[in-house]
Order: structure tokens, then sequence, then C-alpha cells
């Protein structure tokens, strides 16, 4: 008989014919950024978890560039860690280059971007992995996912092992039915030298689950060797280096320039002359890819205009000389490769050390999910990543910390966690993914957030931590960590709406800056407030009444600076938040509504919301839609009375 290791409830996997091995209250399939986030989350919640991969070397793997954070993904990472996850600590050990984004921006744009030592990091996930309590790890591969009268039972290996489950996490990057393309070469593949996931991806479709096809693809990697750098401009990180997690107080690692070179009308000509070799061009890639990265013989047939492209060579290690050449992602034959590489100024004699390629795979709707990422067809099913439809680490990565997190709060019987579009960036994500799905590679952009200055880079942990310390995924250190930041700054804004400042104290300081003098005594707050003055001015002029990190010192002037701006848009945050409050009974007929279109009864019945909010999300869904639905919802509620 089988027991839970930490219920000890029976499984019902004891009574199945087929072989045998351990039960677990979650099993996440593959361990890619999302798998790794969904195993750590469980586990640390108290779950007995199990986390299956096809190659143990290959945990954590960046199939794609070596780079966390950037626009809009940044703010990702950062929220990952807020909640108690953990890409940022790792991308902090890891990391051999860092570097604010948008800096002469305003402050809702503003991201962080590290460049990370590509085996550093999968070694130092996997050790964090195999050091977690509660989380074993398995090298097989899952072909079958077990469910029994709609609910998950636990998965089948392609030995014929049963590993019984109460909630299963499906996080299989680009494995399902993976299909690799080298100009008109294809071959079967998960990732380069990898195999690929077939039965699990028929598992899937014979469950219900519908499926389709999407297309990714990377650059060559260059040998470093062959690279004459005198050629290029050197990009060099910030100093000092910001790091990802709030925990970490500085990185230790040596930090590495990346170089940028660009295309040029050779390069150009050599792509247009061999379009008929492309698997885009040719009709042998039939699926869709990513419209905001596209390949280098796409960025040329669509932007014939442009004289050249940015190439951004990226270290790949501190340990290793192969770099990758972001910006020429390409399926052209291998023969084209080396062409139009030796075209670029300071790659003449490159030697490319692994060809780019192309690959498509299987992909689930996600209008299929709820915002638990749990699947509304199988009760403890959960997918995340890019079997959703997304692209990126950081996209996965979130995905799979919420999975993870409502995986185990399911098993503990309590409701999940659902992240509002005015409160994360992970929140905007989710809800995009299955209110209105996606039919290419979904990324998330800063301009996807309705509530952007809410959203910001550096308050991830204000707008997070109470609510991965109220779940238990937070530790005490970091809770109290965040609790001492808080205190800081809301003493220093007190100071400085209080302290008032006389005219003299600042006369000479303001004429160097060109402002206007101050004609009676002023508080602080108010002098702020000036587009001259930054926090370094009012911290020379009345210092603190204790040390404050530059860090804080940001966040106070941000507070003072944009606060007519935050006010409203935290008003409006509140207008989206009651709408989201008003529920949809989850065995609405939609079908009896009079007066909604076919196109809209469609809509819902495919998404079924969970609230109004939602519904007004969907595309297509007029007001006048949504006030027939408050309607029904009302006679409902008087029939149920």
């Amino acid at each position: 008989m089988k027991y839970s290791r930490t219920t000890g409830e029976q499984n019902d996997e004891a009574k199945s014919p087929m072989r045998r091995d351990s039960g677990y209250d979650v099993i996440v399939i593959g361990a890619g950024h999302a798998g790794c986030e969904a195993a750590l989350a469980s586990a640390r919640l108290g779950r007995a978890t199990c986390l299956f991969t096809m190659n143990l070397d290959t945990i954590a793997q960046m199939s794609c560039n070596p780079a966390i954070g950037g626009l809009a993904k940044g703010h990702l990472v950062r929220e990952i860690d807020a909640l108690g996850g953990e890409m940022a600590k790792n991308t902090d050990r890891a990391g051999i280059q860092f570097r604010m984004l948008n800096k002469s921006k305003g402050p809702a744009v503003w991201s962080l971007r590290a460049q990370a030592d590509r085996v550093l990091y999968r070694l130092s996930m996997r050790k964090v992995l195999e050091s977690q309590k509660n989380l074993s790890i398995k090298q097989a591969l899952v072909e079958k996912i077990v469910v029994e009268d709609g609910k998950v039972k636990g998965v089948s290996t392609s030995l014929g092992i049963f590993y019984g489950a109460r909630a299963v996490i499906v996080t299989t990057g680009t494995f399902l039915r993976g299909l690799i393309h080298i100009g008109l070469d294809n071959f079967p593949s998960g990732r380069a030298g990898e195999f690929p996931s077939v039965g699990l991806s028929d598992s899937l479709r014979e469950l219900g689950l519908g499926l389709d096809r999407l297309k990714t693809g990377t650059p060559p990697r260059l040998d470093a060797h062959t690279i004459d750098f005198s050629k290029t401009a050197a990009q060099f990180g910030d100093e000092p280096p910001l790091p990802f997690s709030y925990a970490t107080s500085r990185i230790t690692n040596p930090q590495l320039p990346c170089y940028i070179t660009y295309t040029n009308s050779e390069t150009h000509r050599i792509i247009r002359e061999n379009l008929d070799r492309s698997p885009l061009y040719s009709g042998r890639i039939k699926s869709t890819g990513p419209r905001y990265c596209p390949s280098i013989e796409d960025k040329v047939v669509r932007f014939s205009g442009r004289e050249r492209h940015q190439v951004f060579l990226e270290p790949e290690g501190l340990e290793t000389s192969e770099y990758y050449a972001n910006g020429i992602s390409t399926s052209l034959p291998y023969d084209v490769q080396v062409a139009l590489v030796r075209t670029i100024p300071g790659l003449e004699e490159a030697e490319i050390m692994r060809p780019a390629y192309a690959i498509e795979y299987d992909f689930a709707y996600p209008t299929q999910l709820r915002h638990s990422l749990e699947t509304k067809l199988i009760e403890g099913l959960f997918l995340a990543g890019q079997i959703n439809g997304t692209s990126g680490y950081e996209e996965a990565a979130a995905q799979g910390l919420m999975a993870g997190i409502n995986a185990a709060l399911k098993l503990k019987g309590s409701p999940p966690l659902v992240l509002g579009r005015h409160e994360a960036y992970a929140g905007v994500l989710i809800d995009d993914l299955v209110t209105k799905g996606t039919r290419e590679p979904y990324r998330m952009f800063t301009s996807r957030a309705e509530y952007r200055l809410l959203l910001r880079h550096e308050n991830a942990d204000e707008r997070l931590t109470e609510k991965g310390y109220a779940i238990g995924l937070l530790g005490e250190t970091d809770y109290l960590r965040f609790r001492e930041k808080q205190r800081r700054i809301e003493c220093e804004t007190a100071r400085l709406r209080s302290r008032r400042i006389k005219p003299e104290a600042v006369k000479e300081a303001l004429a160097a800056l060109n402002t206007t003098p101050l004609r009676e005594d002023a508080a602080l707050e108010q002098l702020l407030k000036r587009p001259e003055i930054s926090y370094d001015f009012i911290r020379r002029v009345s210092p603190p009444e204790e040390p404050l990190s530059e860090e804080i010192c940001r966040e106070i002037e941000i507070r003072v600076k944009y606060e007519g701006y935050i006010t409203r848009q935290a008003e409006a945050a509140e207008r989206l938040k009651k709408m989201d409050e008003k529920r949809i009974p989850e065995g609405i007929d939609y079908s009896a509504i009079s007066g909604l279109s076919k196109e809209i009864l469609l809509k819902l019945e495919e998404v079924r919301p969970a609230n109004i909010g939602q519904a007004g999300r969907i595309p297509g869904v007029t007001p006048a839609a949504l006030s027939l639905l408050l309607i029904a919802i009302e006679k409902m509620r008087r029939r149920a009375k």
C-alpha cells in the first residue's frame, strides 16, 4: 500500500496494475526555468514534490541567449524574487554583466538586464534544487498524464513506471514534438542535441486539450578567438552592478563587456539571394514565430529600407570563448550562415561553434486555463511556460512560480493566489494569456500594463512581499529586511513632508542649478518635486536622520516626484479591482442570456471568464454585452434567494 510522504493518505495508484514507484503530492514535468520555479515553490510550501527532466545535466539550461531580464522582463524577475522565487538570486550568483535599461526615461520603464555565465547559472540552480527539502529529482521521459474521473492521478514514463500525484505541472518548453530546421533539412529535437517529447503531446491531446504549433529560433554561437573586437563597440555594465534580488548585498563575479556591431548591404544581399533555401520562405515552416524577435531573414524582408541591423556579441561565460550573436537568429543553411556572418565588421574570420536553427513545437491554447494556471478540463493539471504560448525565460519562470504556488495551495485546501493586473506584470501576463489567448509567442512589454507606473522595477517588494510571506513562501529573514526598508522609506518621506528649509540655506545651491530661488520657507518635499532637484541635492542640504541605501533613495525620489501620477493610476486600478470582484457563476449558461451575439457568445464560452473585469478584457466583448451579463447574474442571484 502506497502513502503520501506528507499526508499519510492512501494513494489510488497503489491499485494500478502498472509498475509503480513513489507517490507525490506534486509532479513537475520539465526542469527549465518554469519547472525549476514550480518545483521549488511547491516543495517550499511543504508539498512532497518530484521534478522530472529528460536530462539531469541540462537543468535550468539557458537554451537561447545567456541573459536574464530586459524591458518588462526585468520586472518579472523582481516580482519572482519578491514572492520568494529563485531566478533573481540565481542570476546574481551567475551574473557577469548588469545594466539598468531606459535610465534616460521615466522610472515606469526602467528595467534591469544581466548577462549570465550559462554553465554557472545551470549548476547553481541545480545545487539549489538538490538541496531543497521535500524535493526529489528524477531523470525520466514522462509520456502520459494519468487521469481518472476528470482528476489527475499521476504520470507514467517511457519505462512504464507510474508515479502518483495529486497535482501535475507541465513545463515542457519547446520539447513537445519539437522539430528543428536548418535550411531545408529538419529533424525531431526538443533542443539542439536533445530528444523531443512526442508521447506526452499525444497524451495531452487524448485528454481533450487543444494544441497548436509555434516557432522560435536562435542565432549562431561564435568563437571569440576568431572575432576582431577592435572593429566593434564595447558595451560595459553598470558600476557598481545592481543585483536583481533584494537579498543580494553585492555582485562578486568578474564583469565582462558585450560588443556591438552591425549587418550591412552585403549581409542583406546574401540573405535575399538565399531565401529560397530558407524554411521560412520555402513553406517548410508553417507555424507562427515571435513578431518582436524576428529572424534576420525576416528583418531583411520586412524592413527592406533599413541599411543595417544591430548585432550584440554576448559572452556565454567566464570560462568559455563562446559568444552569442544576438540579432542574427536564422534558420538559413549552414553555408549561408557562415557567409552572412563573415560580412559583419569584426566577424570577417569568425568561426561558428554552434549553428543557428529554428524550432517548431506544440503549445496549448492558454484560454483553456484558469488564472491559477490549472486547466479547466482536468482538475489538478497545471500548465506553465512556453507550453502556454509564451517566449522568454522570465515569462516562463513567472508562470512556473505561480503554478507551483497554486498547486500547493490547492492541495492544502486554500484559495489560489491570483495577481491582478494592477499588482504585477505576472498578473498582466497570466490575465492576457487566459483571457485573450495567443497565436504567436507572447512576450512581455511594459506597454501591456495599464498601470505601469504602479508596477515599477524597484517597488516589486512593496507590491508582493506581503503576499509571498502570507502564503509561507518568503522566509522570515527576507520579510524582516523588507519591513525595515519600508520603515526607513516611510520615516524619510515623513521627514521630507514636515521639515522646512529657509531660502538663505539653499540660495547658492539653487542658483548653481539655474532653478528659481525660494521666496519663503518650503518643505523639503516641495523642493524635491522640482524637475531640477534630485534626492542627492536634498541629502546634501538636509541629511537624513539615518543612513539610507541608494535603492531607498531612488524609491523616495520617485514617490515624491510622481505622486500625482501614482495617485491617479491607483484610483484607476481600484476601479478595475471592483470590476474583478464581480464574480461570474462558474456554471453560467451564456446561451440563455438574451441579446448576446453569436460571436460574443462563442468567446464567452471559450474563455468562461471568472469575473466581469475579465469578461470586459476579452477582445470583441462590448459594454452592451457586459450589461446583459450583469443583468443575468443579478437575476440568478435573486432566484438563488
